[in-house]
């Protein structure tokens, strides 16, 4: 393999950065007119009883979760290279994190990635909750929530024997690769939720699973973008491999919490020379587009703001809540929700567990007050 030099290694991030942008977009066009949404699938089954979205969010994970397991079993991608891989594991933040962002998209009106979708679509009311978000997230990286955070919260962590992937225990087991045990692993957890999730007959129509299946192929378009097309072996300057355009260094896919913080960090100091565009940021402003664009074709294009006081009190309280869990969890619900799982991350399971438990707790305490 010929050696790559900086023009070219500069050429091929933007072009991640360009196809992340082209899948968000298009994902934002799907989210924006099929509705698909985390909080909406759980309020959906405990205050209708319909478990329609939540079928949809299944199927996602499940096709997101084989995809995964088969691209490491062919060798393209390594569960190690992503976020998700630290041990020991942070129970304590990850869980308490996953159980704030849960609180905090039941009062912001939805998840990160719903309010980049309304705001595309003229939610000035999702504005506020992203602008705050992301200075919430901001401090909990780098201010003084940061040092609570490190100094407080992580030391309560927990070592898992196999390591922190589901994959890993199958290999403790067997004789395989890990590539191998991944899908092994992925294979039976797949099967589980496709019984569940077409169980119900009515569900079987394609503009029913549709949204589901399409996201799940989103989050494995990205995995594939940033671990094999952004993979560079041997960076030309550090002689180091490199995966291009990512914040963390790693291998990465959706998560929304992060980005939106980076986003507004360099928006305020982007003149400094040290601010580049991220793969996470550019999927973001991908699906802000995309919603834009739909909300603008299909005419639904609306300005809404708050009408009372009591309203914008608590979209403020979600985006702080959702900036301060999102960074504590490692994701939002799209980052931990489907990114990690599609992993089979131990860590992802516990952060989904706290996100469902928040919402729902929050959406009764709703429903008591109303």
């Amino acid at each position: 393999m010929a050696e790559m030099t900086l023009a070219q290694l500069q050429a091929q991030s933007l072009l991640v950065l360009g196809l992340c942008f082209g899948v968000a977009f298009v994902w934002g066009v799907l989210v924006h007119r099929s509705h698909f949404c985390t909080m909406g699938a759980i309020s959906d089954v405990l205050l209708m009883g319909d478990a329609r979205r939540l079928r949809q969010w299944g199927l996602a994970v499940a096709v997101a979760i084989f995809g995964f397991g088969w691209m490491s079993a062919v060798g393209w991608l390594q569960p190690m290279n992503t976020i998700y891989a630290g041990q020991p594991l942070n129970v304590l933040t990850l869980g308490l994190g996953g159980t704030l962002f849960g609180v905090g998209m039941v009062l912001g009106s939805g998840c990160t990635s719903k309010n980049l979708v309304r705001l595309g679509a003229g939610n000035l009311k999702s504005l506020v909750v992203l602008l705050v978000m992301g200075v919430v997230a901001l401090a909990t990286m780098r201010g003084w929530l940061a040092v609570v955070r490190v100094q407080v919260l992580d030391g309560f962590t927990i070592t898992l024997p196999a390591g922190p992937f589901a994959g890993q225990w199958v290999q403790a087991l067997t004789a395989w690769s890990l590539g191998q045990a991944t899908l092994a692993a992925s294979a039976l957890v797949v099967v589980c939720l496709l019984l569940w999730v077409f169980k119900e007959p009515s569900f079987r129509r394609v503009s029913q699973f549709g949204p589901g299946a399409a996201t799940g192929l989103v989050v494995l378009a990205v995995w594939w973008i940033s671990g094999v097309l952004g993979f560079v072996p041997e960076h030309p300057e550090t002689l180091e491999p490199v995966f291009l355009a990512t914040a963390s260094g790693r291998m990465e896919s959706w998560s929304l919490t992060a980005p939106v913080a980076y986003g507004l960090d360099a928006f305020m100091y982007f003149s400094d020379g040290s601010k580049r565009m991220s793969l996470g940021m550019a999927l973001m402003l991908g699906l802000l587009a995309g919603a834009w664009g739909s909300a603008l074709q299909q005419g639904t294009f609306r300005w809404e703001g708050f009408g009372q006081t009591a309203d914008l009190a608590r979209h403020i309280a979600g985006g702080a809540l959702m900036g301060l869990g999102g960074v504590m969890g490692l994701g939002c619900s799209i980052g931990q929700g489907l990114s990690g799982l599609s992993t089979l991350s131990v860590g992802s399971f516990v952060t989904v567990l706290g996100m469902a438990l928040g919402a729902v707790l929050t959406l009764q305490w709703q429903l008591r007050r109303a």
